[in-house]
């Protein structure tokens, strides 16, 4: 009873997201004389850049995911619930979820972002995004389901659509999934099907900047678009894309009125990224202007204007660096801006100033098929061979657990010796027949 007492008088911090950000408030609070509540609508913390290897069949989510209970199970000042976030309240201090309300004396928002489709969100039910282990079963299963109604299909032009992949945005994931997809079409399913040759299969990467990774330094935007293309990827730059549809992308050229049609029946989307809803809320309610993409603005210690004990962390957080300017939304920034405002609440307590948010840039690093990555780290640029070898290694070390870095390490051994990816399967409803449109199912009837 005293224990129990005693816990409920400290200072009550509320974590709302167990993603990198909030994971990291909460490790750094171990050891403080704080009582901890995250709440999270999914009961595991997920590593989100390795989803495209689940959306291309090399690991499983299981790989990728661990039970945030598991994760936190010896941070004895953390209780974990599962519940969906309804409201907030700043002025009283409260979150208001699904099925409890929480009082607070410090807030920590680190519920990340979703898929922008920049206005056509009907574009969405034709080309999913990958943020989430729901998106890449259900694009895996997309991709493979492709080649089986292929193989069950006679109308060449049929086929032709059905084996056409079209990847929307040039950035990391844009470029890791067109290469993983690449290598799955080109070499895993090679001789897999006996009536079509899934080597024919196109991947087209639709870019409308000059470059995939175009914000990388030269010559690294160069260099992805090289080795892309020698995995037989299309990528087609100078274009962004006006509408979709379940059988067809359409393109305009950046630099001209011209436009293009592709026939596809598997589209992804990965063009961009928005803050989650809750930013609305934080920004109404603190009476800020939101910032590009629903982020919410923070100040130099990762707070909100007029709201010290609110702080906003992560890809939902608009930071602007004296150095380095705005702030991308990578893992690394991230568990970076989680520590530090758990290190803000631990400088409160102790009555001691805060100190401002500086991001430790440690490099880039993007994957790009076999052996191939491109990268900078600090002032070195890398690519080929040495760049993949550091993604290895540095991607291994960020897996949550030691256990899932295991399990990874021994996937990735298996996939790079025998090129076969093990956890290709097609989950949930079969949607083959969905593949082709009801004119194209009768020529084939």
């Amino acid at each position: 009873m005293n224990d129990t007492h005693e816990s409920e008088s400290l200072p009550h911090v509320v974590i709302l997201g167990g993603g990198f950000a909030g994971l990291a408030v909460a490790q750094q609070l171990k050891r403080t004389d704080v009582r901890i509540t995250l709440v999270d609508r999914r009961n595991f913390h997920l590593f989100q850049p390795l989803l495209y290897q689940v959306a291309t069949g090399e690991l499983s989510p299981a790989n990728i995911a661990s039970p945030l209970r598991a994760i936190l199970e010896r941070n004895k000042n953390v209780e974990v619930l599962l519940s969906e976030i309804e409201r907030l309240d700043l002025e009283n201090r409260r979150v208001c979820l699904s099925d409890a309300e929480l009082s607070f004396d410090y807030l920590v928002v680190a519920t990340g972002s979703t898929h922008h489709y920049f206005g056509n969100e009907h574009w969405r039910q034709f080309a999913p995004g990958l943020k989430t282990v729901e998106d890449a079963t259900e694009i895996r299963a997309k991709i493979l389901e492709a080649f089986e109604a292929a193989e069950l299909e006679d109308d060449p032009n049929v086929i032709n659509a059905l084996l056409t992949f079209v990847i929307v945005g040039g950035g990391p994931t844009g470029c890791e999934l067109a290469g993983a997809l690449a290598e799955v079409a080109h070499r895993t399913l090679k001789h897999e099907f006996r009536k079509i040759d899934p080597a024919q299969a196109k991947v087209m990467l639709v870019e409308p900047s000059a470059a995939p990774l175009h914000f990388y330094p030269s010559p690294l935007p160069t260099k992805a678009a090289e080795a892309l293309s020698g995995l037989g990827v299309d990528v087609v730059t100078g274009y962004h894309v006006t509408d979709v549809d379940d059988c067809s992308v359409t393109l305009k050229a950046s630099h001209d009125a011209s436009t293009r049609t592709i026939q596809t029946r598997t589209v992804i989307w990965a063009a961009g990224v928005k803050a989650s809803p809750l930013g609305e809320q934080l920004c109404q309610q603190a009476e800020l202007s939101p910032a590009r993409g629903g982020r919410v603005p923070v100040q130099s210690d990762c707070s909100i204007e007029g709201n010290e004990r609110v702080f906003v962390c992560g890809d939902l957080a608009k930071f602007d660096d004296p150095e380095k300017g705005d702030l991308p939304g990578l893992a690394p920034v991230a568990s970076q801006m989680g520590r530090h405002a758990a290190k803000c609440i631990q400088a409160d307590l102790k009555g001691k100033p805060r100190k401002p948010f500086r991001y430790f840039d440690k490099g880039s690093l993007a994957v790009i098929g076999r052996l191939h990555a491109v990268g900078s780290i600090g002032r070195f640029k890398l690519h080929g061979f040495v760049a993949w070898s550091i993604w290895l290694m540095i991607h291994l070390m960020y897996i949550t657990r030691f256990r899932n870095r295991v399990l990874v390490l021994v996937q990735w051994g298996w996939a790079f010796f025998t090129r076969d990816r093990s956890a290709r399967l097609i989950t949930g409803p079969s949607r083959i027949h969905s593949q082709t449109s009801p004119s194209e199912q009768a020529r084939s009837a």
